[in-house]
């Protein structure tokens, strides 16, 4: 499925983001940047040492990276040129503030994006792993975020949203299609 918000495709596909050709891929990562689980632990085991070690330069001059905020390395021996690292939130507790910080990462990533003049990212489903945020209420967090940053200025040609799962690549698109009936600037391809 894809949309178009401005200028920007909004895509929604399955596979697996390590495989996924872009300007950059995002890492749902945690604080410490030094690789994890899921798609933290799948991005540094493909994309090699060359991330590790500029993530542990990033680490020695910032301590941690907070959680909503988003820093670029490498892509390695990834088919990405680049991959941005952002620290979604961990589900608990308070579900407006869980909210704001996962749009933050999202939005840094953007603007880091577009800092950095890529023209095309790819977005995993941020904090939905190991993090428990509910997929429904991630996928309509992210897709708002998303469809607000590229109705601006942006150099962004391209955003792609790859899911691992079918079941999340139902909710997103269904929550797709429900932002887009509402909204005049936009098309849908399925």
């Amino acid at each position: 499925m894809e949309a178009i918000f401005g200028h920007t495709k909004l895509i929604l596909e399955l596979g697996d983001l390590t495989r996924h050709r872009a300007g950059a891929i995002v890492n749902a990562a945690n604080s410490s940047l030094m690789g994890g689980g899921g798609v933290d632990g799948a991005i540094h085991r493909v994309g090699g040492h060359a991330i590790l070690k500029e993530c542990k330069a990033i680490i020695s001059q910032i301590g941690r990276l907070a959680p909503g905020k988003a820093v670029i390395t490498t892509g390695g021996n990834l088919p990405a040129e680049n991959v941005i690292h952002t620290v979604g939130p961990v589900w608990h507790g308070d579900p407006r503030q869980a909210a704001r910080i996962l749009a933050s990462a999202y939005r840094e990533s953007l603007m880091l994006a577009d800092k950095m003049a890529i023209k095309t990212i790819a977005f995993p489903s941020i904090s939905t792993g190991a993090y428990g945020y509910p997929v429904q209420a991630a996928a309509e967090t992210a897709v708002a975020e998303v469809k607000k940053y590229l109705l601006q200025e942006t150099y962004l040609e391209r955003v792609t949203f790859v899911l691992f799962s079918r079941e999340d690549l139902k909710t997103y698109a269904e929550v797709l299609e429900k932002v887009t009936e509402t909204d005049g600037d936009f098309t849908v391809k399925y």
